[in-house]
C-alpha cells in the first residue's frame, strides 16, 4: 500500500497553548457580555467562575486520555476509544457543530465590528473577506499558524489591560458601582443560582480553545507529554482571563440598561468607556483577535475532519487528503471556508446557542471516557489515588457540566437534537442499522 501523506509534528508547547487562547479568542468576554450580563442579572465573572471549575475538572480528564490516545480527533476519538465506536460517532458528529460554527462565529464578529465602522459597506463582503484570509492562512504550514496565534495573544492582552486601565479611571470618577473592589459584580442579596448556571451554559463555548488543542496532536513534538500540559494551561489561563475581565466590565455596567443592543455589546462598551476615536481604534484592533480565533478555529475543524476521514466515517478521498507540500489537509480547509461564509445569515445568539450543545456533548462524553477506560476497563480502582483521578475528578467534572446542561437554553437543545438525529440517521447507514461497527483507521497504531 502507498504510504499516505502524513501531518508535520512541528509544535511546542507554547505553540500549542498561544493556539488555545488565540482558539478562545480572550476578547470574546466583550461580545457576549450583554447577554451574559442580562442573563445573569449582571453577575458574568460568576458565570465564568462556576463555567471554570466544571472546565477545569473536564481538562483534567482530557489530559488523561491524550496520554493514552495521543491521536488528533478530540472527543471523537477518546470516546471512540474508550467507550465505544457507535457512540464516538455520534460525539464527534455532536462536536462538528462547536468545530465547524466557531469559525462561523468569528466571520460574523469581524461583520459586526466593520459595520459599525462602515455602515455605508455592505455587511456581507467583511465576511467573504475575513474568510477568504483565512482560509488562505490554513492552506500552508501549521508553524506559521502558531506563530501569528502567539502575536496575536499578546495583542489582545494588550487591549485589554488597556480596557481595565480605563475602567478603572471611570469607576473611581464614580462610573458604574463607583468601587474599584466590590463584591456586587460576583454576588448580591438577589443573585438567582438558576440564571447563574444558564449564565455558565452559555458562557462554556468560550473555554473551546483547550478542547481544540488536542486537535493538534499528530502535529506535536512528544505530544504525551506536552499536550495535557497545554490543555490545562490553556483552561487555567483562558478562565482568569474572563473572569478578571468580566469583573471589571461588569462593575462598569452593572446592568444592561445602557446598550441599545446588548447581544451585540462591544462597539458601545468602547465608546462609553472612551468615546468614539477610542472605539474606532478598538474596533480596528479587534479584528486581530478574531483574525487569530478565526485561524485557530479553522485549523481544528480542519483536523477533526481529517481523522473523521482517516476513519472513513467521512468519505476518506477528500477528507483524509493531506496536501504533499504544505502537509495540511487542505480540502477540509477549504470546505470550513465555504462553511464560514453562513456568517452571513447569522446572529450571534444563535451561533453560540449551536456551539454550546457539541461542547458540552464533547465535555460530557470525555469525562464519562476516562471513568469507562481506566476504572472498568483497566481496574484502576484498587488505590486511592486510582480513584481519585479516574473516578471522583471525572465524576465531578460530569456533575458540573450535568448542571449547565440542565439550564442549556432551550433553542440550544432543539437544534442540537436535531442536528444530532441527522448524526443518528447517517450512523445507521454507515453500520447497517448498528448491526457492524463504525469504519475506523486502517493502521493499528498512529506513531507520535
Amino acid at each position: 500500500m502507498q504510504d499516505q501523506v502524513q501531518l508535520n509534528k512541528t509544535l511546542k508547547l507554547w505553540q500549542i497553548v498561544m493556539m488555545g487562547l488565540a482558539y478562545m479568542t480572550p476578547m470574546v468576554v466583550f461580545d457576549t457580555f450583554g447577554i451574559i450580563s442580562g442573563e445573569t442579572d449582571g453577575h458574568v465573572p460568576t458565570a465564568y467562575i462556576i463555567a471554570l471549575v466544571g472546565i477545569l475538572f473536564t481538562a483534567a480528564s482530557y489530559g488523561k486520555l491524550v496520554k493514552v490516545f495521543p491521536e488528533a480527533g478530540s472527543a471523537y476519538t477518546y470516546t471512540r476509544k474508550a467507550i465505544n465506536g457507535h457512540l464516538g460517532f455520534l460525539v464527534g458528529w455532536a462536536s462538528l457543530l462547536d468545530y465547524l460554527f466557531l469559525p462561523m462565529v468569528n466571520a460574523l464578529l469581524c461583520r459586526i465590528y466593520f459595520t459599525a465602522l462602515f455602515p455605508n459597506v455592505p455587511s456581507w463582503i467583511w465576511v467573504v473577506v475575513f474568510v477568504g484570509l483565512v482560509t488562505f492562512l490554513n492552506l500552508t504550514s501549521v508553524n506559521i499558524l502558531a506563530n501569528f496565534n502567539a502575536f496575536f495573544v499578546f495583542i489582545q492582552v494588550a487591549i485589554m489591560l488597556v480596557f481595565i486601565v480605563l475602567v478603572i479611571k471611570g469607576l473611581m470618577n464614580g462610573e458604574g458601582t463607583g468601587e474599584v473592589f466590590s463584591i456586587q459584580p460576583l454576588i448580591n442579596e438577589g443573585i438567582n443560582m438558576s440564571t447563574l448556571i444558564t449564565g455558565a451554559s452559555l458562557v462554556c463555548f468560550s473555554f473551546l480553545g483547550f478542547d481544540a488543542v488536542t486537535t493538534l496532536s499528530e502535529e506535536t513534538q512528544d505530544a504525551k507529554k506536552t499536550i495535557p500540559k497545554a490543555i490545562f494551561l490553556t483552561a487555567l489561563w483562558g478562565g482568569v482571563i474572563f473572569i478578571v475581565t468580566s469583573y471589571f466590565i461588569q462593575s462598569y455596567f452593572p446592568d444592561i440598561s445602557r446598550f441599545k443592543h446588548p447581544d451585540e455589546a462591544l462597539p458601545e462598551i468602547a465608546l462609553y468607556i472612551g468615546g468614539k476615536m477610542f472605539q474606532s481604534v478598538i474596533l480596528v484592533l479587534t479584528f486581530i483577535p478574531t483574525f487569530a480565533s478565526g485561524l485557530a478555529a479553522h485549523a481544528s475543524v480542519s483536523r477533526l475532519l481529517y481523522v473523521m476521514g482517516r476513519d472513513r466515517v467521512f468519505p476518506k478521498k477528500w477528507f483524509a487528503y493531506v496536501h504533499p507540500k504544505w502537509k495540511t489537509p487542505a480540502l477540509n480547509a477549504i470546505l470550513v471556508g465555504i462553511i464560514s461564509l453562513s456568517a452571513i445569515f447569522f446572529n450571534l445568539t444563535t451561533a453560540t446557542s449551536l456551539i454550546n450543545f457539541g461542547a458540552l456533548m464533547a465535555f460530557t462524553f470525555v469525562n464519562l471516557s476516562v471513568i469507562n477506560y481506566f476504572i472498568i476497563r483497566k481496574k484502576q480502582y484498587k488505590s486511592i489515588k486510582g480513584i481519585i483521578n479516574y473516578l471522583i475528578f471525572p465524576l465531578c467534572g460530569t456533575v458540573m457540566i450535568g448542571l449547565l446542561w440542565a439550564n442549556v437554553e432551550a433553542s440550544s437543545l432543539i437544534m442540537g437534537v436535531s442536528w444530532l438525529t441527522v448524526g443518528i440517521l447517517y450512523l445507521m447507514y454507515l453500520t447497517k442499522a448498528f448491526r457492524v461497527a463504525p469504519p475506523k483507521y486502517e493502521e493499528e497504531e498512529i506513531q507520535m
